[in-house]
């Protein structure tokens, strides 16, 4: 059969950050008895018609829901079968069934060749529960189909699935309630092995951080193999210089850490109160560059405590620490999560289903925020972003001595910088899928 395997962006426009997608390769892996196309809408436009597909596999996130349904809906009134699996389609499969001749809830491993099998036998379901529980020992992946795409220049990799906190506003333990699972570490280390010498390496697990034995165990395994990389990780890393003695000698270069909140109330809320647990920020940030790792930091606006003045100051706080790279997010309440059904029962959502409505934008208020109007919210997100990404910001963060920072990583902080300096202003107010 022929098998095409369709990455949806927010709307019908092309990127310049966009990095591959694991969970189309995971499937194209899975499918190799069959004639696999793989199209990646951020970076190229999608064919108004698939003749020859026998089936179109979409993976839809809620960003992306609209335009995913609107692609959906047209290939199937061309006659084509069309699956949908992802995060969203989990946390909504109705709505994902009004577009969809079948879906996958939770992850595609266990079920996909069960799926293709019943296709060919025109023996097709509706739903396919994936198992969230499966062993990663076995992690079939081909990266072929990413070739000749223009993806940001550093190799995606994956060690872990789940995360071991259960922050409000994040729907990472919804879809994986059992816990977190590891794949070997060995396999990941032939699988860094066999990706192209000097390529930047990004660790797409939630926490990298899945316990001690297994951080340690992982970093062991990195450090021979001198490659320069980084992750996503959780604050209380820094509790223990060893850790991070070990992080940067295994090649860390960057660091993700969700501060998300300078306020003790905010981070009480959001189920977060454990984030100074490793000290103040300031001293964590200090740490992290006393060992040449660049900081990645992310910060969340609207929660109860937030004033204009808390949007500044964390501003002002990520400027004065030169963090390298920073996120400065307008707090968006998405299905399957603690905070969109608090919100929601206290009935300050603007739109409930914002991600189909055909008036939302991105960057639009989803919600009543208590310390200040909607329309703040949103444009002082916007406006830290802009500030941050300004270049002279740009110029005062980056352009400063560190012997122990490796070139690679100012070289990979520099072009994240540029990248996000035209990003911010290029989706900002982008209407999500087509205007009808």
């Amino acid at each position: 059969m022929n098998i095409v395997l369709l990455y949806p962006n927010m709307g019908d426009y092309r990127t310049k950050d966009a990095m591959t997608p694991l969970s189309m390769g995971i499937l194209a892996a899975l499918s190799t008895d069959h004639t696999v196309a793989f199209y990646d809408e951020r970076l190229e436009s999608l064919p108004q018609s698939l003749p020859d597909a026998d089936l179109i596999a979409i993976s839809v996130e809620t960003f992306t829901a609209r335009r995913s349904y609107q692609l959906a809906d047209r290939y199937r009134q061309q006659g084509k079968k069309v699956v949908m699996g992802g995060f969203h389609v989990t946390f909504m499969p109705e709505e994902a069934l009004e577009h969809a001749d079948s879906i996958v809830i939770g992850d595609a491993e266990s079920v996909w060749k069960q799926l293709l099998r019943d296709l060919e036998r025109q023996q097709l379901q509706q739903r396919y529960q994936g198992s969230r529980e499966r062993s990663l020992d076995d992690y079939p992946l081909d990266r072929s189909i990413f070739a000749g795409k223009r993806y940001a220049p550093m190799a995606l990799v994956q060690y872990s699935r789940g995360c071991r906190f259960a922050c409000n506003f994040c729907s990472i333990q919804a879809f994986y309630p059992d816990g977190v699972r590891t794949r070997p570490v060995e396999q990941v280390a032939a699988e860094i092995e066999s990706l192209p010498a000097g390529r930047f390496i990004a660790f797409i697990d939630d926490n990298l951080f899945v316990n001690r034995k297994k951080l340690e165990a992982l970093l062991t395994i990195l450090t021979p193999l001198r490659r320069r990389w980084g992750c996503q990780i959780s604050i209380d890393v820094a509790r223990s210089e060893t850790l991070l003695d070990k992080l940067a000698e295994a090649g860390c270069g960057f660091a993700l850490i969700g501060f998300e909140s300078m306020s003790p109330g905010n981070l009480r809320q959001m189920g977060k109160s454990w984030n100074h647990a490793a000290g103040d920020y300031r001293q964590v940030i200090q740490a992290l560059h006393a060992r040449g790792i660049c900081v990645y930091g992310t910060f969340i606006f609207g929660y109860d405590d937030d004033t204009p003045e808390t949007i500044l100051q964390c501003l002002s706080f990520a400027q004065k620490n030169h963090i390298e790279v920073a996120n400065f997010n307008l707090l968006i309440p998405t299905p399957g999560t603690a905070l969109y059904q608090r919100l929601q029962e206290e009935e300050r959502l603007i739109s409930p289903k914002w991600w189909i409505d055909p008036d939302y934008c991105y960057g639009d208020p989803i919600f009543k925020p208590k310390g200040m109007t909607a329309q703040q919210l949103t444009e002082l997100c916007f406006q830290a972003k802009k500030h941050f990404y300004s270049y002279p910001s740009v110029l005062r963060r980056l352009l400063r001595f560190n012997k122990k920072r490796h070139w690679k990583n100012a070289f990979i902080a520099l072009l994240a910088n540029l990248v996000s300096h035209r990003e911010i202003v290029r989706k900002q107010g982008k209407h999500l899928g087509e205007k009808r």
